[in-house]
C-alpha cells in the first residue's frame, strides 16, 4: 500500500464464497455495483486473470452513462480479486489505478477489505465514499436478498 491509497472495510454476516460471488458474477454485480441513486445498465465482467470488466453507471431516473473498466489481475477464491480500475472519462483522471478486494473469515461473519492504490490526491475522498456507499449497497442486497436500487 502507498499513500495514495485508500482503505475500506465492511463486516458482513455471509460467508466468504457468497461474497466472492457477489464480486465476480456479472448477474450479481449489476444489482449492487453503483452507489445508491445509480444503477447499472450493463456489467460485462470476465473474473479470471487477464480477463476485462466495464461496468456503466447512471444516475436516477435518466442520466447519462459513465463507465469504469479494467482487467483482472488476481482472482484467488474465495480469498481475494485485484483488478486494475480506470474511468473512461478523461476528465476522471483516474486511470490504470489498482483495487484489491480481500475477503477475511472474522468468526461467523467476513470482512470485506477494499484497498484502492494509485489515485490521485484530489480524488481519494470521492472514492473512498464511492466505495463505502458500494460496499453498504452490497451489504443490503445480500441481507434482504432484494434486488439493488434498479427501480
Amino acid at each position: 500500500m502507498n499513500d495514495a491509497s485508500v482503505v475500506v472495510r465492511k463486516m458482513f454476516s455471509v460467508s466468504r464464497e457468497r461474497l466472492f460471488r457477489a464480486w465476480s458474477d456479472p448477474r450479481e454485480l449489476i444489482e449492487w455495483f453503483s452507489p445508491q441513486g445509480y444503477r447499472n445498465p450493463s456489467v460485462d465482467a470476465e473474473v479470471r486473470p487477464g480477463g476485462r470488466f466495464r461496468i456503466a453507471m447512471q444516475k436516477l431516473p435518466d442520466g447519462e452513462p459513465f463507465y469504469v473498466a479494467g482487467e483482472y489481475r488476481v482472482v484467488e477464491p474465495p480469498a481475494r480479486i485485484v483488478f486494475t480500475w480506470t474511468w473512461e472519462d478523461p476528465a476522471e483522471n483516474v486511470r490504470d489505478t489498482i483495487v484489491t478486494v480481500d475477503l477475511v473469515e472474522r468468526g461467523e461473519k467476513t470482512e470485506v477489505v477494499l484497498t484502492h492504490e494509485l489515485l490521485p490526491a484530489e480524488k481519494r475522498e470521492t472514492h473512498a465514499q464511492g466505495w463505502d456507499a458500494l460496499l453498504s449497497k452490497l451489504a443490503t442486497n445480500l441481507e434482504t436478498g432484494t434486488k439493488g436500487e434498479q427501480r
